[in-house]
C-alpha cells in the first residue's frame, strides 16, 4: 500500500501528465529522504521517438524521476508547501541500465543538506534492485 499515490503526489508537486514521473511513494521521511515508484508503460511518449524499433527511456528522465521524488520529499514540510523546487546543478550522473517499457522504476532519494532556500541530494534509480541510474542533484526553492 502506498505511502502516497498519484492524486496526493499531484496536490505537492506541479507536474502533470505526460511529465509527471512519480506514481507512488511507499516510503517518505519529509526534508530527509523518500522511496518512490515509476510504472514505464509501453505508452510512454517518448517511446514514440527514443527509439520506435528499440524503445528506451531516456537518461535525463531518470534524474528527473530523482528529481520529482526529492521535491515531494522537501514539498512536503508544511513550510515549503506551494513552493517550487527547481534544478540547480546535477553532478555525479551515472546510467547503468536501459529502461524499457515494462520496467518498474524504484527510486530512493535522500536529502544530503538544505540551507537558505537551497539544497542537495543523492539519488538513485534501481529495476529488480539492479541500479540503472545515479546522481547527486542540486535544487533551489522558489
Amino acid at each position: 500500500m502506498p505511502e502516497l499515490n498519484k492524486e496526493q503526489i499531484k496536490e505537492i508537486i506541479p507536474h502533470r501528465k505526460p511529465f509527471l514521473l512519480v506514481d507512488e511513494v511507499t516510503e517518505i521521511e519529509p526534508g530527509k529522504k523518500i522511496k518512490a515508484i515509476k510504472y514505464v508503460d509501453r505508452d510512454e511518449y517518448f517511446f514514440e521517438g527514443h527509439f520506435p524499433s528499440n524503445p528506451i527511456m531516456p537518461g535525463v528522465l531518470l534524474v528527473e524521476s530523482i528529481a520529482q521524488a526529492g521535491a515531494i520529499s522537501l514539498l512536503s514540510l508544511d513550510e515549503h508547501r506551494h513552493k517550487i523546487a527547481l534544478f540547480a546543478g546535477i553532478d555525479r550522473v551515472r546510467f547503468k541500465r536501459i529502461i524499457r517499457p515494462g520496467d518498474k522504476l524504484e527510486i530512493d532519494v535522500k536529502c544530503l543538506q538544505f540551507r537558505k532556500g537551497v539544497g542537495k541530494a543523492r539519488g538513485t534509480v534501481k529495476v529488480g534492485g539492479v541500479l540503472a541510474c545515479s546522481a547527486e542533484i542540486m535544487f533551489a526553492l522558489q
